[in-house]
């Protein structure tokens, strides 16, 4: 019997039964009956919560699906799913990770994260693509760049388009932490897009922001300008191999002579300047051993319980202002007074800030 005979005939035999046949030594034998996958049934939000509390990765991921969902009829949802698992949040070192174009986000949390799930810390990144103009999806595909990490079994990677949304981060980056910690990851790493001077918001929701940076960009200082240094609790230099490594360390002194420009108040922590290559991971363990360095002096402080106030009054402003425009714009009566507005705002008959007080007066949210 050749090669090619030797292998199951599968013959289908009709398309209103659901089995097939099969033939061996010229006989037909019915093959066994396969059944149909079974749509799994629509998860409720106390499901749900019950399946991420025990650490399940894929109702993780349709939570998350669920809160950055913009259809109406998900908002009653994903607010009882995140009223449940709050209780269980807070627990996980919140690292923002942000950077110049090309700084080598990707690769760098991609080695750190190995590093940090072969120690049995579970890991979860939370990375924000740009979105396509097109599609609103997300164009880079980070999780392909993170191909080391994306296998191991105590790490999740959530790529997230960010919506054109500023700050570098996702509509609903904030919850998705919630979400994590819950699941029981004990470290979040959020990766922003790296979009330059509105690459902020991301400081008001981790505990400790990494900024990376690369050497031979032809000003050293660029970052000073972005004032993403000002608001750095550790700065990186990456790239620091073969013969970029002597400009990494220029680089650092510099940018270490400009922090000191920035000194933070007595007894505050006070941003250290490092070098490391992603690639070779040469300096990436004393990176992570700087940020366990920042924590411990937090909460020793008092600073990280305050910045983790801050994190949830930002999270409160953001959401006000959300829902006040969402507010303002379900409100059809106004169609009429806004295409007037526009109308004479674009002929310059009428300026911007007293267009934006009529139709404000007219929604009935300032006298």
């Amino acid at each position: 019997m050749n090669k090619e005979s030797s292998r199951p005939d599968w013959v289908p035999v009709d398309a209103g039964r659901e089995f097939a046949t099969r033939v061996v030594a010229g006989e037909i034998v019915p093959a066994p009956e396969v059944h149909p996958r079974r749509r799994k049934s629509a998860d409720t939000p106390e499901a749900l919560a019950a399946e991420i509390r025990a650490g399940d990765r894929g109702a993780l991921a349709r939570g998350i699906t669920l809160i950055e969902s913009r259809a109406p009829a998900h908002r009653a949802a994903a607010d009882t799913l995140l009223r449940l698992v709050t209780p269980l949040a807070g627990g996980a070192m919140r690292v923002g990770i942000t950077g110049v174009p090309g700084a080598g986000k990707s690769t760098f949390i991609d080695a750190l994260g190995v590093r940090l799930c072969e120690k049995g810390n579970r890991v979860a990144v939370l990375s924000v693509d740009p979105s396509s103009p097109v599609t609103h999806g997300s164009i880079l595909g980070d999780k392909t760049r993170m191909e080391t990490l994306s296998r191991m079994p105590n790490a999740f990677i959530r790529p997230s388009p960010s919506g054109g949304e500023l700050g570098g981060v996702a509509r609903r980056t904030r919850e998705t932490i919630v979400l994590c910690e819950a699941a029981g990851f004990d470290i979040v790493i959020v990766e922003t897009v790296g979009v330059g001077q509105s690459e902020v918001l991301v400081r008001g929701m981790v505990d400790c922001f990494l900024v990376l940076m690369v050497a031979g960009t032809g000003d050293e200082l660029q970052g000073i300008k972005k004032g993403i240094l000002e608001l750095a609790d550790i700065l990186s230099v990456n790239k620091a191999d073969g013969d970029n490594k002597a400009r990494a360390e220029a680089a650092r002194r510099e940018f270490s002579r400009a922090l000191h420009y920035l000194s933070p108040p007595a007894g505050a922590w006070q941003p250290q300047v490092l070098t490391c290559s992603a690639l070779s991971g040469e300096g990436i363990d004393t990176v992570w051993a700087t940020v366990e360095a920042f924590f411990k002096q937090g909460r020793t402080s008092g600073e990280f319980a305050f910045r983790r106030q801050e994190q949830a009054q930002t999270w409160l402003d953001a959401l006000v202002m959300e829902g006040l425009r969402e507010a303002y714009e379900r409100r059809s009566e106004l169609a009429p007074l806004l295409a007037e507005v526009e109308a004479q705002v674009h002929t310059g008959r009428l300026p911007a800030p007293e267009g934006a007080r009529r139709l404000l007066n007219a929604a009935g949210f300032i006298p």
